[in-house]
């Protein structure tokens, strides 16, 4: 099934070009009513036109984001890091900062760099904890897409990818049994109409059953929870006035995002120029050609 949350956060299923209302009271409902198999399809009686209704996160409220560091090989490598996900575990970005589908990223430093980052997300159907990766892809109610826009330099991960407007989510979210094999996706983003990352999920150097039984050797996962599986190259700056587009197999909806600097001030912190070095800007000498 494909569920979407939408105006004020009811709940219902996508059937076509139609949204049929679910009787959940919200995407919480539907996720503690989930038995850890399919759900069903209610019938096509009372839809209402997709383009009727404004389609908001998935679930606006989990406990936690748990996101992937370095978890593509051809990321590591722009970033010319010494580490990947195996050795840095995982980190948390705040839950304010989730933003709804076509909403607008707000940029809050004139003088520091942001890249986008598109990414698979999951999203936990029941309580995990010390689960093994063979039981790990059981506890996954459905994926999602989602937008990690990143602030460049050396501060602490969290916080850099932690400010309002930095993780835009959805808009749809496909439940497991009808999503598939997570291993499989095939992912693409584009800014300003430009293509910057194409990838496949197999190509993930930890798979969704490893981050799952991982984070949840660390941290109770509770149902509602996200995880996010990290990004492939072809991360690059953003300005004002871009638009994103992330395509993901299997989802049937692109999630889209604009790009605002509305009250930009002078960055407060001193990490501009500390941590990783990013990959110059698509335009500049040096880049690496991204298939158009």
């Amino acid at each position: 099934m494909r569920v979407v949350s939408y105006d004020d956060g009811r709940v219902g299923c996508l059937a076509g070009d139609q949204v049929i209302p679910l009787p959940a009271g919200s995407m919480r409902d539907v996720i503690a009513a989930w038995d850890g198999g399919g759900l069903a399809v209610p019938g096509g009686e009372g839809g209402i036109p997709l383009s009727a209704v404004r389609l908001r996160v998935p679930v606006a409220d989990p406990s936690k984001i748990i996101a992937a560091p370095v978890n593509y090989r051809d990321h590591q490598a722009e970033m010319s890091s010494d580490a990947q996900v195996g050795a840095l575990g995982f980190f948390l970005k705040a839950p304010s900062s989730l933003l709804d589908p076509g909403g607008t990223i707000q940029l809050p430093y004139h003088d520091r760099r942001f890249d986008q980052e598109g990414e698979l997300a999951l999203v936990i159907g029941r309580t995990a904890r010390r689960v093994s990766e063979q039981d790990a892809l059981s506890y996954v109610f459905g994926y999602t897409g989602l937008l990690d826009i990143t602030m460049r330099g050396g501060e602490d991960r969290s916080t850099r990818k932690s400010f309002d407007t930095f993780t835009p989510m959805g808009p749809v979210l496909v439940t497991a049994d009808e999503f598939g094999d997570p291993a499989a996706a095939q992912l693409r983003c584009l800014v300003a109409g430009e293509l910057r990352q194409k990838a496949s999920t197999r190509d993930l150097i930890w798979g969704v059953a490893r981050l799952v039984s991982y984070a949840s050797s660390v941290a109770t996962l509770y149902p509602g929870d996200v995880i996010t599986t990290g990004t492939p190259a072809g991360v690059g700056p953003l300005t004002a006035g871009d638009a994103i587009r992330l395509e993901i197999s299997g989802l049937g909806l692109d999630l889209t995002a604009r790009v605002a600097a509305d009250y930009p001030v002078a960055s407060p912190t001193s990490g501009r120029d500390r941590g990783p070095v990013p990959p110059p800007p698509p335009e500049s000498p040096g880049s690496r050609v991204i298939e158009r």
